[in-house]
């Protein structure tokens, strides 16, 4: 049974997941919207600003603060090793892991930072190009890590119930 420190724990983790899937849903359903209906200069100007400006404390300790959080959960795990929960924790932690931290590294910011190259350029018509296939890729690999980070969520609630 979860309870204590570890239950405190496991609320801490789908509440931080939650805030991280929050995150990044908004991002899909309307800040990439309002940039897609942008001129690509303006677009690729406007989100070269917003990832250089994501880099900051609060977004960090949300961000890796739920990557921590996830990680300190599976060790807990497999060292106490719960009856009850145990596959929900673990599913919510690699959900979180792989779904919303790997993807993020893995997937959105090296996007990121092939826009970012574009800065200088953005009114080309190869840059133009080039921000049409961002806004496809990035937003799907967002909608993977804001699914995953939901679901881990909701696994780790479902370990507590």
């Amino acid at each position: 049974m979860i309870e204590g420190p570890y239950f405190a724990l496991v609320v801490l983790g789908a509440l931080w997941c939650g805030v991280a899937a929050g995150v990044f849903v908004a991002f899909s359903t309307f800040v990439m919207r309002g940039l897609g209906a942008l001129p690509a200069a303006s677009g690729i100007a406007a989100m070269n600003s917003i990832n250089v400006a994501a880099v900051t404390p609060a977004f960090m300790v949300v961000f890796l603060g739920a990557a921590v959080v996830c990680a300190v959960i599976a060790v807990v795990t497999f060292v106490l090793w719960p009856d009850q929960g145990t596959i929900e924790l673990l599913l919510g932690c690699a959900l979180y892991l792989a779904g919303s931290f790997g993807v993020t590294v893995l997937a959105n910011i090296p996007r990121n930072e092939a826009l970012a190259r574009l800065a200088g350029d953005e009114e080309s018509e190869r840059s133009a190009t080039q921000w049409n296939r961002y806004l496809s890729e990035w937003v799907v690999w967002n909608h993977i890590r804001g699914g995953a980070a939901i679901a881990a969520s909701a696994s780790f609630v479902l370990a507590l119930t």
